[in-house]
Parts: structure tokens; sequence; C-alpha cells
């Protein structure tokens, strides 16, 4: 994995927003919608130096330009969106060292992460968006914002679960946002308004119009239907 710093944001103790595609491509709408809601402003890379897999263009391939961006706006640090994540074990355990990194130079605070929570509840177009913890006593303060916490145990693999343990492993605060879904192989819009609800309750502020994404889950149910 190749790091690349293009500039030094301005900003003090940030909270930073790190997710990639999952399940749903719940991580990265939700990213890839604040990072363009809020206009932010690209100062790091992330490069793959090895593809994950290669584009047959009809006789001919391409390698596909894996990267992923950290930007920035008002102390505020996103990392990730875009599409996949490494399929290495080494690549991807220096992508997270990366952004506990990023976090202690900048003195951010806390790390939230945002994901997929697959269930076999129907939920009628309106999924819930469950949290869990670096700690028990972060989720008990969590208690009388009218937020959910995870209902069961269960094994988080992916970025999404593991920059949890780093952040953990390196006394940063970290909270992961998963919002629920039923059919992982389609793109679920709505799980990621329903996690950006809840980040908006989590940081007190507000990242955005999120009407458009309720069209496209519109789009998404009727070509599926059809």
């Amino acid at each position: 994995m190749e790091f690349v710093q293009k500039e030094e944001p301005n900003v003090e103790k940030p909270i930073i927003i790190a997710a990639m595609q999952d399940m749903g491509n719940v991580g990265s709408i939700a990213v890839n919608f604040i990072n363009e809601s809020l206009r932010t402003k690209i100062f790091r890379t992330a490069n793959t130096q090895f593809p994950t897999y290669i584009v047959d263009r009809g006789g001919y391939i391409d390698l596909p330009d894996e990267r992923w961006n950290y930007s920035y706006t008002e102390d505020l640090i996103v990392f990730g969106g875009g599409k996949g994540q490494p399929q290495s074990n080494n690549e991807l355990n220096a992508l997270c060292q990366d952004v506990i990194d990023v976090a202690k130079k900048y003195s951010a605070k806390f790390i939230y992460t945002l994901g997929g929570f697959h269930t076999n509840r129907i939920f009628d177009n309106k999924p819930k968006a469950f949290i869990t913890t670096t700690s028990k006593e972060l989720t008990k303060q969590m208690e009388g914002l009218n937020v959910d916490t995870t209902p069961q145990k269960s094994i988080i693999t992916g970025f999404n679960g593991l920059i949890l343990g780093f952040a953990k492993k390196n006394d940063i605060h970290g909270i992961g946002i998963y919002g629920e879904l039923n059919e992982p192989e389609i793109p679920q819009y709505r799980s990621s308004i329903s996690i950006i609800k809840t980040l908006e309750k989590l940081t007190y502020r507000k990242f955005g119009d999120t009407s458009q994404l309720e069209i496209m889950a519109q789009e998404v149910e009727r070509k599926f239907k059809n």
C-alpha cells in the first residue's frame, strides 16, 4: 500500500469518518454522499500496489485505478468510499494503521465507521441503524440519544469492522454505525440514509439533504422489480 500526502489539512481535533465499500455498498454510499454534500477536499491518498481485479473491455483488459482518498472540511476528516477494499490482510491492516496514524497526527478523538447489517427482519423501507462502540462506558454514554445498539453478538469483518479494533488498541474512541439490509448484493440507499441520520444525531452536525438518495433507492427498486 502506498500513501501520498498532497497537502496539510487545516483541521484541529477533527472527528474522522472512515468507511469502505461493503454489503449493499452502504458504507461507500454514505461516505461518497458526505464528501459531495460538504464539498470536502482531498489531502491524502492510499493506493494499492497490486490490483485486486482486472477489467475486461471485450478483447483487451484495463487495470483499475484502485485508490482511496482522505478528504477534509471544517474539523472533519473523511476516508474511504469509492469501490472495493484491499483483499489481502497485509494491505487491509496497513490501511487501518494509516487511518490511526492520521487520527493521531491531527489529534482526532473519535473515529466513526459505517457499514451494512444483514438481517432477515422485514423493515418496510425503514431500516434501522445499529451502533456498537469501543467500550461499555462509551455505549452507556449513548443512552438517552435514542439510538439502537447492535442486537446480538456477531463477527464484523473487513475494514468497517477492523478499524474499530485498531481504534480500541490505540485508545481512540470508535463508533460503528451499521444500517440493516435484507439483500446485500443490491445497493441499499435507505440503509445509508438511516446511517447518515444516526451520524448526525451522534455528531450534532448536518451532512446534507438525503432526498436524492431516496430517489436512488426508488430507482433501484424499479430496476430489480422489473
